[in-house]
């Protein structure tokens, strides 16, 4: 199935666009460094709805607009003025309940799979962000930094389970460049044009079985806590329920009769 192009919509603080399967998601705060506001995420959410409810996409690409693929939380929607309630206004934990994590669960449930094109700095809560995708695609020159702990905070937005083996970087805050990001395994691959890699990337996956990667994903992600009898049954059923599906009999058609297969996502 074809799906028209589709142009974006330049009111908003997150752009989205079709390009035949892949849903081209957009963060559109370049000023300020696509930091996350509370519309933003509102805006992400419709973005997300939309591809979700198009059955034509099969996989979504998120980069940010400008210079940078996010900066995190805009400071500006927390209230240090000093006087009464400080500490109340200042508290970022009706912030993440409300916005962040909402959007990284949302992204985690997704139908498609997911590819981070990092075309700049990704901090803080964007750093999660890109690593909350299936895989990621990095411009050489973009960097990844958890500084929560020069502001005397701890990682959000799944940062602390996403950064599980990479805890010295959550210690020290310090920038992490995209060659080492990859050797480190962070993110899939570098490249010169980020979007158009990860496009590319996105494209191979739309036509690949879409169930069977996005409960591959499940697994991975349960895999951290369950013990490993608890995951031999988890397989067991996901196997089998993925054997009721289109793809996986037009898979097993393709292999035995040596042909590509034509996978609908169903």
């Amino acid at each position: 199935m074809t799906h028209p192009e589709s142009e974006p919509r330049t009111e908003s603080t997150v752009l989205y666009a079709a390009q035949g399967a892949v849903a081209v998601v957009t963060l559109n705060r370049p000023q300020a460094l696509n930091s996350f506001s509370r519309q933003m995420h509102q805006d992400l959410w419709a973005a997300l709805d939309q591809a979700e409810a198009d059955p034509a996409i099969r996989a979504l690409v998120i980069t940010g607009a400008g210079r940078a693929f996010c900066a995190g939380a805009d400071l500006s929607e927390f209230d240090f003025t000093p006087g009464p309630n400080l500490m109340e206004r200042a508290d970022p934990g009706p912030l993440i309940e409300q916005a962040f994590n909402p959007t990284a669960r949302r992204l985690l449930a997704l139908r498609m799979p997911t590819v981070a094109a990092v075309n700049g700095v990704a901090a803080g809560a964007g750093a999660s962000l890109a690593l909350t995708c299936d895989m990621a695609v990095a411009a050489p020159t973009a960097s990844f930094i958890q500084a929560f702990s020069k502001i005397g905070l701890v990682p959000d937005a799944g940062g602390s389970w996403l950064l599980v083996q990479k805890l010295g970087l959550a210690l020290t805050g310090d920038k992490l460049m995209a060659a080492q990001a990859k050797e480190w395994g962070m993110v899939w691959d570098v490249a010169d044009d980020p979007l158009v890699a990860a496009i590319n990337l996105a494209q191979r996956l739309a036509v690949m079985p879409t169930k069977a990667l996005v409960a591959t994903r499940h697994l991975l992600q349960g895999g951290i806590t369950r013990t490993l009898d608890r995951q031999l049954d988890e397989e067991r059923d996901q196997q089998s329920a993925l054997s009721r599906t289109h793809d996986y009999m037009e898979g097993v058609t393709a292999f035995l009769e040596k042909r590509p297969a034509a996978f609908k996502g169903e």
